[in-house]
């Protein structure tokens, strides 16, 4: 019979239907258990392959592992049918992606019942809050790691190899040092790189798990974030983008105050590196400080990813959000004043409980007088575990849907006059790919997956190179995307070329 999968009493689609029985559960192999296996030879005749799912910061996480593993002996396959073992990196933020994590989950266990696959193993948010479940439900999945405890993933494939089931879920606290002993395999294109900075978060937004996912926030010192940029730059990376839960809490917990105004400068000097891009900036730890770096530094892009989430005072303050919108705006006018030609994105939340129209109104008066430059808006979704998950005045999904559409609509107006307004300028472009005549590429207002592309042609005799910065002249836009042509030597002079 197919199973169906139950959390916490919330029936929860499994995907694709297994068809079979659940087999009883097995007996478990802790953590703490894992140096009495027969574990395998490192990496002996072992293939690995990796499923990743959900944000960046859970990307650096597998990347970390690809390296860990690799320096193990493991090889490592991106093609799921070569694998011997499977591991499936989930994400559990909202109801889309743990959906997305099961599929992924049931579809790697198709592997090991019909394929080479013989050990599967899932780690990351979603093993952090249904580790059990996932054991108990389906039976071949060998082990689950959680958020913390992924620096010993070649200790837990090691122990599963050799005959065990192993749950290696423990608190989401725990990882504390990011300096380890290897070079992380990057799964994005060499010239441009995640630096995660920090992990957890202290915010404790009523609609957020995160802390429970992956606990307090916990910076890294300033020491190894800049040893890891001078790793990831000796291999060839340009861009670095900084990641974390809260960037602008970095160092509060391990110096006594916000330090990334002091980290930028330090990252900016290390040879190789051009382009420093900020993500997840909470709004009210955008100091003074890190304002003059941003308009002073060269190799920092004028580019602020800063999730917003709200406008309506009444709905931020039950966010557990700084409930003042209008020091928003005063912020965004600093930030558009000290630096003129800096490209904002935030994010936003349609349909949060509570959310009168008056409420929505009020968000999306905001979105349309603000102009940022790149807006998301997601539909609120009801989480378990949450403030917001348990209130009893949920918004009506469909009414949730509707009001997320009318701030893109909203914003898509926006961007179109934003767009207008860049045709004729010359920027330069980081060289992506393409071949003969079309190319594509990023400018600094275009952070990779999010953002859209440059989409540019190159006249005969000139071929770009992967990883280059190339001067282009803008000559149009199809929503986020960009176009323009080759500008030769126009911007010869500019330091990033």
């Amino acid at each position: 019979m197919a199973v169906s999968w139950k959390l916490e009493g919330a029936p929860l689609p499994r995907g694709r239907a297994m068809g079979r029985d659940v087999s009883t559960l097995s007996d478990l192999i802790q953590l703490e258990d894992l140096a009495l296996l027969p574990a395998a030879p490192d990496g002996a005749n072992a293939t690995v392959g990796f499923i990743s799912l959900g944000c960046p910061k859970n990307l650096v996480d597998t990347e970390n592992m690809l390296g860990l593993l690799s320096g193990r002996g493991y090889q490592i396959t991106n093609l799921a049918g070569q694998a011997d073992v499977l591991v499936v990196n989930t994400c559990s933020f909202i109801e889309a992606a743990k959906e997305e994590s099961i599929d992924a989950i049931l579809e790697a266990a198709q592997q090991k019942l019909n394929g080479r696959c013989r050990a599967l193993i899932v780690t990351g948010c979603m093993t952090q809050r249904y580790g059990d479940e996932i054991l108990a439900e389906i039976p071949e999945v060998d082990a689950v790691v959680g958020t913390a405890d992924y620096p010993r993933i070649a200790e837990i494939i090691g122990g599963v190899l050799g005959g065990g089931r192993v749950d290696a879920v423990g608190d989401p606290n725990a990882l504390t040092d990011w300096d380890f002993p290897f070079e992380r395999i990057l799964s994005t294109p060499g010239h441009s790189a995640y630096l995660k900075i920090a992990e957890g978060c202290d915010c404790n937004c009523a609609f957020c798990i995160i802390p429970v996912l992956r606990g307090r926030h916990r910076s890294r010192s300033i020491e190894s974030i800049v040893g890891e940029a001078e790793r990831l730059a000796a291999g060839g990376t340009q861009e670095l983008l900084i990641i974390s839960q809260d960037s602008t809490a970095y160092g509060i917990d391990r110096y006594g105050k916000p330090m990334l105004a002091e980290l930028l400068p330090r990252l900016a000097r290390v040879d190789g590196i051009r382009w420093l891009r900020l993500h997840y900036a909470y709004p009210t730890r955008v100091t003074p400080a890190l304002i003059d770096v941003l308009a002073q530094e060269e190799k920092v892009l004028h580019y602020l990813d800063m999730p917003l989430q709200h406008a309506s005072p009444k709905v931020l303050r039950e966010m557990n959000r700084p409930a003042n919108p209008d020091r928003y705006l005063r912020l965004i006018e600093t930030l558009r004043r000290r630096i003129p030609d800096v490209c904002l994105r935030s994010q936003f939340i349609a349909g949060f409980p509570g959310e009168s129209e008056a409420d929505f109104q009020q968000l999306l008066r905001f979105v349309q007088q603000t102009e940022l430059d790149h807006v998301g808006c997601f539909v609120y979704s009801q989480e378990e575990g949450t403030k917001a998950g348990e209130r009893a005045d949920q918004v009506p999904f469909e009414v949730r849907e509707e009001r997320a559409k009318a701030v893109m609509a909203a914003q898509a107006q926006v961007v179109a006059r934003k767009n207008a307004a860049l045709r004729g300028r010359v920027l330069p472009v980081l060289v992506e790919a393409g071949q003969d005549h079309q190319w594509t590429g990023r400018c600094y207002r275009q952070s990779p997956g999010i953002d859209g592309v440059v989409n540019f042609t190159v006249p005969g005799g000139v071929a770009p190179q992967k990883g280059a910065f190339v001067p282009v002249r803008l000559t149009g836009a199809d929503g986020y995307d960009l176009f323009g042509e080759y500008a030769g030597q126009a911007t010869a002079n500019h330091p990033l070329l």
